[in-house]
């Protein structure tokens, strides 16, 4: 069994390539707006903005393929059982492809939803269309891998992790240069290039992660008695369900701030827009130390071993508040330049700044959560993780409604940093309880 790591440097190490493999992922979204800002037209782009929301929000409703997989494949590589990591992992793989294959089937239907949800220009609508067309055939693939990176997530593999995501990118980046730039094919190129480049990353993590497990492609290779086994099945359907709620309360959430901040007019949704990117791109980075929690929280339980799981929750928590703290410095002293390059109108620079300090006391107050979010993932304790969802919503809900009415967007913004507060305020009441009962 492969060792747990436990020091600072080494837990570093591990968290990195996952940091790297975040900030790695909005630059699928990134490409292909600058491929067809140049090959295609401004209706070219408007459509791929649209298809890019829209498959962000199905996509990352699933989420719980991957979270669910990384927490039963740690535990079971702690407690050296090779046959249960086998049969986590493919348990999330069967149930990813079977989601997969059913968007497929409900795809026409989903399209006129998300068309329904979403104005636009009838010229964006087609366009959206043809890029929905085409790039909801890589659904399977998309949601299979997640399994793939729950595994590699939960057996410590962080740098496989990182390797398939710059081979997403970087797959993508040449065939959508080559088929919009070179084909002429348009958004339709876009949608293409993606298709290929997400199943192509599918194979070859399905491929690395079966020489990491030992197993090939015979079926005399798998342990299906452990796969199917009734009570493991109910266990993974019941965990993923619960992160499924908690991943939509999540969207409530943000949904709500955004929908508060376009009552108060254009000019400070856009401003809370740009802020939002902060709080964003500070989210890959402390997701970094999450995710290297969920395995080594995971390979403790498994272990049985209480003084490890101490040790790990303290050693990545650390470097997750000192990696805050850096970044809501960056954000407070940098930010008014960095808001000055994100948007020229001189309203929304001012409103930006004005609550900048508010984006920045937010991004330094949520480290907690995240972590709190990596340690119940890796303990698979998906129930505890719903239900604070939902306290914590209604506590979100309830302040903004009250300080809105007192200080408008500020109260909004107090709301929302009180929103990720209440998070890990209810996460930690479950903390004694669980370490109580896991190790």
């Amino acid at each position: 069994m492969t060792p747990i790591p436990t020091s600072h440097s080494a837990i570093l190490r591990m968290a990195i390539p996952i940091i790297l493999a975040n900030a790695a992922t909005p630059l699928l979204g990134l490409v292909d707006t600058a491929v067809i800002s140049h090959g295609g037209s401004l209706v070219d782009l408007g459509g791929i903005a649209l298809g890019a929301l829209v498959f962000s929000f199905v996509y990352w409703g699933f989420g719980f393929l991957r979270m669910g997989t990384s927490g039963f494949t740690a535990q079971a590589a702690g407690a050296g059982d090779d046959e249960e990591v086998r049969a986590a992992f493919a348990r999330a793989l069967f149930m990813g492809v079977a989601i997969g294959v059913l968007l497929l089937f409900l795809q026409v239907p989903l399209r006129y939803f998300a068309l329904w949800l979403l104005s636009a220009s009838e010229s964006v609508e087609q366009q959206f269309v043809l890029y929905w067309d085409w790039r909801i055939w890589g659904a399977p693939a998309v949601l299979a891998n997640y399994a793939v990176m729950g595994a590699l997530i939960g057996l410590g593999k962080t740098r496989v992790l990182l390797g398939l995501q710059l081979l997403l990118n970087g797959v993508n980046l040449g065939l959508d240069v080559l088929f919009v730039m070179g084909f002429g094919w348009g958004i339709q190129g876009i949608a293409l290039g993606t298709l290929i480049a997400e199943w192509l990353c599918f194979l070859v993590g399905f491929k690395v992660l079966l020489d990491v497990l030992g197993i090939g492609l015979r079926e005399s290779s798998w342990p299906w008695a452990r796969i199917r086994h009734a009570r493991a099945l109910l266990d993974t359907l019941n965990t993923n369900t619960d992160i499924m709620w908690r991943t939509l309360c999540l969207l409530a959430g943000f949904g709500w701030f955004v929908n508060q901040s376009a009552v108060f007019g254009d000019v400070t949704l856009a401003a809370n827009h740009v802020l939002l990117q902060f709080i964003s791109l500070s989210a890959f980075f402390l997701d970094g130390y999450a995710f290297a929690l969920e395995s080594l929280v995971g390979r403790a339980i498994g272990a049985r071993n209480r003084t490890l799981f101490d040790r790990v929750i303290r050693v990545a928590t650390e470097l997750s508040a000192i990696t805050a703290l850096g970044l809501a410095a960056l954000v407070f002293f940098v930010g008014p330049y960095a808001i000055g390059w994100l948007t020229p109108d001189a309203q929304v620079q001012a409103a930006a700044q004005r609550f900048l300090p508010l984006a920045a006391l937010y991004v330094l107050c949520s480290f907690v959560a995240f972590q709190l979010d990596g340690i119940f993932i890796g303990a698979t304790q998906s129930r505890a993780m719903r239900n604070t969802a939902v306290y914590s919503l209604l506590v979100f809900l309830g302040l903004s409604y009250w300080w809105v009415a007192i200080g408008a967007n500020q109260g909004l913004w107090c709301a929302f940093i009180a929103y990720v507060i209440a998070r890990a305020v209810f996460m930690g009441l479950y903390l004694p309880r669980l370490r109580q009962a896991k190790t």
